[in-house]
């Protein structure tokens, strides 16, 4: 099915307060070739859970900086684990060590940090995403995240037009904590982007 910007306006609107169990049935039941992409940050869990309960063996992209915490890796193994997640790791074709070496992390007021973030992030995510076609990619979005965000909605169409579906769009912290309550499930606050750094920036995946 094809998504156009008239259609996703007409359907946002309908599916803004139907349980987001409901909201990826719908998308699942569309869909060709679904992806989720993961990088196991703070409620990373609900919709790594949520969408893993409708469709268990779906692919879970999870491009890895290599600058992730101690925490947060062992985050990311633990519900790998009990999740049962369908992960495709992608790695920046740089080891961290050499890219230290040679460049180090520049902050974001440095010319470098262009090519930093494109070393680490949208390289690995677009070799993911051109190895995976996908044609309904599943992701954690919300309202409040970024200014950028905060003109989409649960219903997104990126660039090449392929459909972003956000679930827990108009969700807040404390929903999410009372969702992650409710299943037992772990929550990491630990987690560091090197190519944001501030929670208010976009790195360039969803813009």
């Amino acid at each position: 099915m094809s998504f156009s910007p008239q259609l996703i306006d007409h359907l946002n609107p309908q599916l803004k307060g139907i349980a987001p169990e409901e909201i990826i049935s719908w998308a699942v039941e569309r869909a060709r070739r679904p992806v989720i992409t993961t990088n196991f940050r703070p409620y990373e869990v609900a919709i790594l859970h949520a969408v893993s309960g409708v469709f268990p063996e779906i692919p879970v992209i999870w491009c890895d900086t290599g600058y992730n915490t101690p925490q947060t890796y062992r985050h990311a193994e633990e519900l790998i684990g009990r999740l049962g997640l369908n992960v495709h790791l992608y790695v920046p074709r740089q080891t961290a060590a050499h890219r230290d070496a040679v460049m180090g992390m520049p902050g974001v007021d440095d010319p470098r940090h262009r090519e930093f973030t494109e070393q680490v992030k949208l390289e690995p995510f677009r070799r993911a995403m051109q190895e995976h076609k996908p044609d309904v990619w599943f992701t954690n979005l919300r309202r409040g995240q970024t200014a950028h965000r905060d003109s989409l909605d649960i219903l997104s169409l990126d660039r090449s037009g392929m459909l972003k579906v956000s679930p827990f769009y108009y969700w807040s912290d404390t929903q999410l904590d009372a969702y992650l309550h409710s299943f037992g499930l772990p929550n990491e606050h630990h987690y560091f982007d090197p190519t944001k750094v501030l929670e208010n920036r976009e790195c360039g995946l969803h813009t």
